[in-house]
């Protein structure tokens, strides 16, 4: 990671982590309050089907407000319809970071074959401004977007969600709302005990 903070420091770039993270109608299990020996239980629909994928990039770049950059994908289980997001889908993702964030990027992922393959690697090479690093095999915690979504779907349990949706429209409205809470974004980043500042040489 010292490496990622060498390059984006050298270049002036944002550094910026992505994950992916998916949710179906049925919601994730929670806590909540009950009478003692009367275990709660929360009706949901069970009606339709579908899923939605998220890719999302968490964004950090010394003396500027950090960004949580987003895309959303529906899958609605027809016939041969791809169930995860294709080369393209982050080619556009990484796209619109760049035009928002208006510099250049490294980018932190993971070793997904999807990340990994050789159409990634052409989409990577057309983009000057793009410098990617990997990070080590089974190492979540040294990625702030898992915070993210762990702090999203703590707040889907216990819903009833009516088709999917409106399972996008709760997803994208309570992303919407980390975006404009910069301190919680500086929080998700601290929580992986990383800092912004490159290693002296």
């Amino acid at each position: 990671m010292a490496g990622g903070k060498t390059v984006a420091a050298e270049r002036g770039a944002w550094l910026c982590f992505e994950d992916e993270a998916g949710q179906t109608l049925r919601p994730p299990k929670t806590r909540t309050w009950g009478r003692r020996g009367q275990t709660p239980t929360v009706a949901v629909s069970g009606k339709g089907s579908g899923r939605i994928s998220i890719a999302g990039l968490v964004c950090v770049r010394p003396g500027h407000r950090p960004r949580l950059i987003y895309r959303t994908v529906v899958h609605r289980g027809r016939k041969g319809e791809r169930r995860s997001f294709a080369e393209t889908d982050y080619a556009a993702l990484l796209d619109a970071a760049h035009q928002q964030l208006g510099g250049p990027i490294v980018l932190i992922w993971d070793n997904l074959n999807t990340h990994t393959s050789h159409a990634m690697r052409d989409l990577i090479t057309t983009r000057t401004w793009l410098h990617v690093i990997r990070l080590p095999p089974y190492a979540p915690e040294l990625n702030p977007t898992e915070h993210v979504w762990s702090h999203l779907k703590r707040g889907l349990g216990n819903l009833l969600v009516h088709g999917i949706d409106h399972l996008v429209t709760i997803v994208k409205t309570r992303l919407k709302r980390i975006q404009y809470r910069p301190e919680l974004i500086d929080a998700f980043f601290a929580h992986t005990g990383l800092d912004l500042e490159p290693e002296p040489p």
